[in-house]
């Protein structure tokens, strides 16, 4: 059972290398969070111009245009 427990705590020591701690999980949400939040008023500005553009690629693409 000893011989168990040092096997399973063994092969668990290389995930604690590529998983950070949650305290920097924390920052990094609450970064990304404040990135959206400020980015949400240029995307509401572009998003209609994104979405005549995308339209006329694929009518170009499909041959839709008349």
């Amino acid at each position: 059972m000893l011989q168990l427990f040092f096997t399973v705590a063994f092969s668990a020591v290389p995930l604690t290398l590529y998983l950070p701690p949650v305290r920097n999980l924390n920052l990094f949400v609450e970064t990304m969070e404040d990135f959206i939040r400020e980015s949400g008023t240029h995307t509401r500005r572009l998003y209609p111009r994104a979405q005549v553009i995308w339209s006329r690629i694929l009518d170009c693409l499909l041959c839709n245009s008349p």
